[in-house]
């Protein structure tokens, strides 16, 4: 299917998010939309998609003929798609419920008939999906998986892929690219949005780059990286150096810790952090890493060993005590768990500071919210709906939530769907918490932004955790390899 868009503009208020975007995708192509965070990218997309509609005066033009979509529902049913960063799935159902989901026909459908559907959709992609699984056993690729084939199966002849690759394995990727591949071979139109440079540049025929809502210019391949960088950002950016760790006293200490849930177990980690040092966790999702990190902050209790915050024995302990003990948890779900829907960052930033007489005193909040918006460069107002921000407007915002002092900040995917100019400010304002003392656990899924943030690494697989290594001297093929199983023997046991 071949779609155009023509003349599109929304603005949110003062925010103008799309301004007069002119963009045409033939079919079978490889369409992929670049840009920085709030560049406009996600809400050109829902407007495709018919998660929003556009200001008046502007058209979507499928196939030559002009269309109107004024929700999912009607973009399905004219045969558009679209897989959302965070899947928008019912992780308590089995994963043949989520598939039903959308179908039309009744409210008694056939059962046997769709799980004969499903098993045919998932070998045509070599989906390894068990349909009477429940979807919270899933990883982030696996329902990413189950999203691509139940859009597939309502019809879908256009799929608009929102930052596909965060939060999923080096392997799960590889796996997406070549289903996407695939699928533009048999004449699907693919439009793939993302911030991240080499992913594009490897998977896409051609690339739209936005820029502050504008459409800033196209290319083809092959492409010239330090030419999309301009046009992403207007000037040229770089990584810098890496900024080894001052490290101070013991933080944190792991004493023969085990940890288990239904899936796996992780047994005797023995482990010291010292203020001033980060540590990366890296590994593929579902290996351990998630359930140690929620260990470090009270949130899950250790079935054997003790956990040790700056000397003080808090094992067994809630989050409550570990928080008031200058320990701060950022989870990767940030509308589920970090942030609150429907509040505005005036009113987060009020609940995040410490009570003072019976009253809110709404007037300190604001200026409060002033102050942490410059501060943080959120693009956002004291006013606005949280859920309304960009997912790096979003992250941001969680930092600046953060209390003074900290003792141990841990976070889960910390730069998850952003840009490069977002990562290194995200990590300029982290690495200010090292100086201040705070040491930091982090959770991510890009190796290099591991082996360039990180003082230690730890690997995990499959419950297993390596011991401690010096980031400065691992290599991404090195972690690659110790994630997939290889290079185990010897590394059994964390212990430093």
């Amino acid at each position: 299917m071949n779609v155009e868009l023509r003349n599109i503009h929304k603005h949110f208020g003062n925010v103008y998010a799309n301004k007069g975007i002119n963009l045409n995708v033939p079919s079978g192509t490889i369409q992929g939309i670049l840009g920085e965070n709030g560049a406009g990218k996600s809400t050109l997309m829902k407007i495709l998609s018919g998660f929003i509609q556009a200001d008046p005066g502007g058209e979507i033009i499928l196939d030559g003929t002009p269309t109107v979509i004024q929700s999912p529902a009607d973009a399905i049913h004219v045969g558009i798609g679209m897989l959302h960063q965070d899947p928008l799935d019912f992780p308590p159902m089995r994963v043949l419920d989520n598939f039903l989901l959308g179908q039309s026909g009744g409210l008694f459908p056939n059962r046997n008939a769709v799980a004969q559907d499903f098993k045919r959709l998932a070998g045509q992609f070599d989906f390894s999906l068990d349909p009477d699984n429940y979807v919270d056993a899933l990883t982030v690729g696996e329902r990413q998986q189950l999203e691509i084939i139940r859009l597939l199966w309502l019809g879908a002849r256009v799929l608009i892929l929102d930052e596909p690759t965060t939060g999923i394995s080096a392997s799960q990727k590889a796996k997406l690219f070549d289903t996407l591949k695939k699928l533009a071979g048999q004449g699907m139109t693919i439009i793939f949005v993302s911030h991240k440079l080499e992913d594009v540049e490897n998977l896409c025929h051609r690339v739209a780059v936005l820029r502050a809502g504008e459409l800033v210019g196209e290319t083809q391949t092959p492409y010239v990286t330090a030419n999309l960088v301009e046009m992403m950002f207007g000037k040229e950016i770089t990584l810098g150096e890496r900024q080894p760790a001052k490290a101070g006293e013991i933080v944190l200490a792991l004493k023969d810790v085990s940890l288990e849930d239904v899936r796996l177990r992780i047994k005797n980690v023995n482990l010291e952090v010292r203020s001033g040092e980060v540590i990366g966790l890296a590994g593929m999702e579902g290996s351990g890493q998630d359930l140690f990190i929620r260990s470090c902050a009270g949130l899950v209790r250790p079935v054997g060993g003790r956990i040790l915050l700056k000397g003080r024995d808090l094992t067994g302990k809630s989050y409550h005590p570990f928080k008031r003990e200058g320990v701060n948890f950022l989870p990767a779900a940030r509308l589920e768990e970090g942030l609150v829907p429907g509040l505005t960052l005036t009113d987060h930033f009020i609940l995040a500071e410490e009570p003072r007489g019976l009253f809110i005193d709404h007037a300190a909040g604001q200026k409060l919210a002033d102050e942490r918006i410059k501060s943080f460069n959120i693009r956002g107002a004291p006013l606005t709906p949280v859920e309304s921000l960009s997912g790096g407007n979003q992250q941001r915002a969680e930092l600046a939530l953060l209390q003074s002092p900290l003792s141990l900040v841990l976070l889960e995917h910390p730069t998850r769907g952003l840009d490069i100019e977002s990562v290194i400010y995200i990590w300029g304002k982290l690495k200010e918490r090292c100086g201040q003392g705070a040491s930091i656990i982090f959770i991510s899924s890009d190796l290099e932004e591991i082996l360039q943030y990180s003082d230690r690494v730890l690997v995990f697989f499959n419950g297993e955790v390596s011991d401690p290594m010096d980031a400065s001297k691992t290599s991404v093929e090195q972690l690659g390899q110790l994630i997939g199983g290889k290079g185990w023997a010897g590394k059994g046991e964390a212990d430093v």
